[in-house]
């Protein structure tokens, strides 16, 4: 364990140990050991091609992450991450995001008619992402039922990067207003 490990509370570490994403988990026992982690570390060691993807990872769980720079093995400048404010743990979040049964997915499929809801091109069904349509960072999981589709959608992964790269850069971002993120095109781009 690095030294930044040894300085945790044990309430934190025992909060790290509850998290059983294996991306999540990965990422966390690789800071618990280093102090930080590099998306180079991500893709080449653990075999990640979007490093980014399993740092959101952790922070799903509610473990505040910081992103700083680092220079790669070959110099370039890249992402790396360490714990972030061990103040701002997001509660409620021990289990990270839902994995959706797959007839949940084919409920949704079948609304669709087999198309991505935002640039309606069709596509298979594997090929479709179950997206929030309220960004999970700012709305969390919808009320979820079998029957209640309505907070999700079927996007393809083109749009899907479209839509997180624009959420992400909204000033909503960091205001976190569910109500605003409603009347966005991105959550409903049928209206």
């Amino acid at each position: 364990m690095s030294e930044q490990g040894k300085d945790l509370p044990p309430e934190f570490l025992d909060r790290i140990r509850q998290v059983t994403n294996k991306r999540a988990r990965i990422v966390l026992d690789h800071i618990l050991q280093y102090g930080y982690i590099t998306t180079e570390e991500l893709k080449e060691r653990y075999g990640y091609n979007h490093p980014p993807r399993a740092a959101k990872d952790v922070r799903d769980e509610g473990i505040p992450l910081k992103t700083f720079s680092v220079k790669s093995s070959d110099g370039r400048t890249i992402a790396a991450y360490r714990f972030g404010d061990l103040l701002s743990i997001v509660e409620g979040r021990f289990s990270g995001r839902k994995t959706f049964p797959k007839r949940f997915k084919n409920i949704l499929y079948k609304q669709s008619g087999g198309k991505c809801e935002i640039c309606s091109a069709e596509f298979s069904s594997r090929e479709l992402q179950i997206d929030h349509r309220v960004p999970y960072e700012i709305g969390g999981d919808a009320e979820f039922s079998e029957t209640n589709t309505s907070g999700y959608m079927l996007v393809c992964s083109s749009c899907n990067r479209s839509k997180s790269w624009s959420c992400e850069h909204c000033p909503n971002w960091t205001t976190k207003l569910p109500s605003l993120c409603q009347s966005c095109y991105w959550a409903h781009p049928d209206n």
